[in-house]
């Protein structure tokens, strides 16, 4: 048994250093457009100045979440899961972020609820980090499989026309997600 549990943290390790040694390497951005009023100008899809796939979630509280009814703000569009270390990681910056009001952005976790073990284990680690961004329940992985979600966490941000500026693949800390957000216009 621990045998197995010291190989399942070596793994870990290693594959964390190999995506640290990736990002620095690699800067991945891709640009998206958001919301049912798109301008004709652009296709809805994931590429280059595609518009962004509206979607319609509900939070545990039963609120309803629209993507397009954030137009005109910066979004911080996250898709994590409890399961998720990196996932787990970030969730403070976020937090932190998401109280300081110089920061002008919106931020939206998505939960990938249908990899979840149970609603309960969602509801228990936002109680415990006393998270208070919109979190929607993606249920079915409609709308991640939608993103084109493979890796979590995999982060989109929005600019205020609603197109994508970049996409982050992995966690990011404070500075990258506030760096992320000034670069947008």
């Amino acid at each position: 048994m621990k045998r197995w549990v010291l190989l399942t943290v070596l793994i870990g390790m290693v594959a964390w250093v190999m995506y640290d040694t990736f990002r620095e390497q690699e800067d991945s951005y891709v640009i998206i457009d958001q919301g049912e009023e798109a301008d004709e100008d652009f296709e809805t899809g994931l590429s280059p100045g595609d518009q962004a796939p509206n979607f319609e979630l509900e939070t545990m509280s039963g609120e309803t979440i629209r993507l397009s009814d954030y137009r005109g703000e910066r979004v911080i569009l996250n898709f994590w899961a409890t399961w998720c270390p990196p996932c787990r990681a970030e969730m403070p910056d976020m937090q932190e972020i998401h109280e300081d009001a110089d920061a002008d952005v919106e931020i939206i976790a998505v939960n990938t609820t249908n990899s979840e073990t149970s609603i309960e284990n969602v509801e228990e680690f936002v109680d415990e980090l006393q998270l208070t961004f919109p979190i929607p329940l993606d249920t079915s992985a409609e709308v991640a499989n939608e993103y084109l979600v493979q890796v979590m966490p995999t982060t989109y941000f929005i600019d205020r026309e609603g197109r994508v500026d970049r996409v982050a693949y992995g966690a990011l800390n404070h500075d990258l997600f506030l760096q992320r957000v000034e670069e947008m216009e």
